[in-house]
């Protein structure tokens, strides 16, 4: 099971990774799959990451059996959330 400073950094990759992927559209979203693959999550807390961010309001999640994630999406709150991020940084 991941730290507490793992579960917070794979919910922030996680966020990252869908705004940047879908550059803040609503509309698209990305496979668990491809975001367990990518950001190098395993199964069991890419689930907890995503069912926490769902818990937050910032995605959501089309499940599979098993609590696996099949589609996940950023929902306008996440946008305005990683939209707030990016001007901090600029």
């Amino acid at each position: 099971m991941a730290t507490l400073h793992e579960r917070k950094l794979y919910r922030e990759r996680i966020t990252k990774a869908l705004y940047e992927t879908t550059e803040g559209n609503r509309f698209l979203g990305v496979t668990g799959a491809k975001l367990r693959d990518d950001l190098q999550i395993p199964d069991q807390d890419l689930a907890a990451a995503c069912a926490y961010l769902v818990g937050e309001g910032l995605v959501t999640v089309d499940w599979a059996q098993g609590n696996t994630p099949v589609m996940v999406t950023l929902t306008h709150q996440g946008i305005r959330l990683m939209e707030a991020e990016e001007e901090e940084r600029d």
